[in-house]
């Protein structure tokens, strides 16, 4: 009978002890689950708030978050009534683009510039073809809330990005961008560069060769043989400064981030228009070619461990080229369109010089997933680069041939 009784009593104790925890689990969930809540809600007040200084219409019905953006924080709002338009909210991430100002008054100037070309050409549904941008109470396209800088602009209904990287919307790029770009061939206003020397070969160079000087963590002896391969290009890969220099070769307003998914089709896969206009800036034209090429035309992922997998794809270089050339060559010069297949060389090889420049620092700059990630990296654009090197024959062929 004492076992029974001892028995009964632990269990007891046990079983009350226990339903304690479980209580004080559930308060404790039930806090967890009240102060996120509370902090959505302070979120959705926020942005309400920050909504109320743009000049929109309609009434807020909802703010959801939008996209994947890497760089900006991005979202939908969507108004009540039928008849009012919803919006795209962004926050500007100034740690990257500092100069706001700046940034803003390039897309101004972009947007409005297609705008008007699109009214000549008397096309329909202009709207949904061009970015349009909300002003501020202040009168500017952007609201400072004292720590974070916002834009708004019209949602585009009924459209869609895609991710797929294949020859055929390699091509509806290509038109494209090609395209973006001979709208602002003649564009009145001078642009600001919105990240300094973002393309500048020669400044990535003296990057990496700081870095060697510095040699930081001690990487530079095991590196030896890509910097001597580096180096010996880089009188050929620095030729755009020069012949810009020797006033022969122009910059031109350039996207400069030229991926697939900066493109919005209509239902039917038409492009509508081109997006992510932060980096729109002064540059060579080889910016937009080469820099899509560097990902879409590789047939390896750009920190891939097995080098057979990296090569470059004359496929969608010609479905690419063929696009651009179609949209471009009204405005091109012959020592541009001569420079393409240097264009698909040059950004593996600048990528492949910031890759090793930032391993030789010690991995500062870019995410790294283990120690020798940046070194793997610079092999791989490596690898691309001699593989575009081995191609530029036939990139040159494909050029003239579609020139006639």
């Amino acid at each position: 009978m004492p076992d029974f009784y001892g028995y009964v009593c632990r269990n007891v104790y046990f079983w009350a002890f226990a339903g304690r925890i479980w209580t004080f689990a559930l308060i404790r969930k039930a806090y967890i689950c009240i102060t996120i809540l509370n902090l959505l809600l302070n979120i959705m007040n926020n942005l309400q708030s920050i909504v109320s200084h743009f000049n929109t219409k309609g009434t807020v019905n909802e703010i959801q978050p939008l996209g994947s953006g890497l760089i900006n924080d991005t979202y939908k709002v969507t108004t009540l009534e039928a008849d009012a338009p919803d919006y795209v909210l962004q926050r500007i991430n100034h740690a990257i683009f500092q100069n706001v100002e700046m940034l803003q008054a390039n897309i101004e100037a972009v947007t409005r510039h297609i705008r008007k070309k699109l009214t000549e050409q008397g096309a329909d549904d202009i709207d949904r073809k061009v970015l349009s941008f909300i002003p501020a109470d202040t009168g500017k396209t952007y609201w400072y809330d004292g720590e974070n800088y916002w834009r708004i602009m019209t949602f585009i209904p009924n459209a869609k990005t895609y991710e797929t990287v294949d020859a055929e919307y390699s091509y509806y790029a290509g038109v494209a961008f090609g395209n973006f770009q001979a709208m602002l061939a003649d564009i009145p206003d001078t642009l600001g560069e919105t990240i300094p020397d973002f393309h500048n070969m020669e400044f990535r160079l003296k990057q990496l060769r700081d870095a060697v000087a510095a040699d930081a963590v001690g990487r530079v002896k095991e590196v030896q043989y890509y910097l001597d391969e580096i180096e010996k290009r880089a009188d050929e890969m620095c030729k755009g400064e020069r012949l810009y220099r020797e006033g022969k070769l122009p910059k031109r307003v350039c996207h400069c981030d030229t991926k697939v998914n900066n493109m919005m089709f209509d239902e039917d896969g038409k492009v509508l228009c081109v997006i992510d206009l932060d980096t729109v800036m002064p540059n060579f034209i080889f910016s937009d070619f080469g820099d899509f090429l560097r990902s879409a035309a590789n047939t390896g992922a750009e920190d891939d461990e097995n080098l057979d997998n990296v090569n470059f794809n004359m496929e969608i270089f010609k479905a690419f080229a063929k696009g651009y050339l179609e949209s471009a060559k009204v405005f091109l010069l012959p020592l541009e369109i001569e420079n393409l297949p240097y264009a698909a060389a040059l950004f593996p090889y600048m990528q492949c010089v910031r890759f090793l420049a930032d391993y030789i620092n010690g991995d500062t700059y870019y995410k790294t997933k283990y120690p020798e990630h940046n070194l793997v990296r610079t092999k791989a654009q490596f690898k691309l680069l001699q593989s575009a090197e081995e191609h530029t024959p036939e990139m040159q062929e494909f050029i003239k041939a579609s020139l006639g």
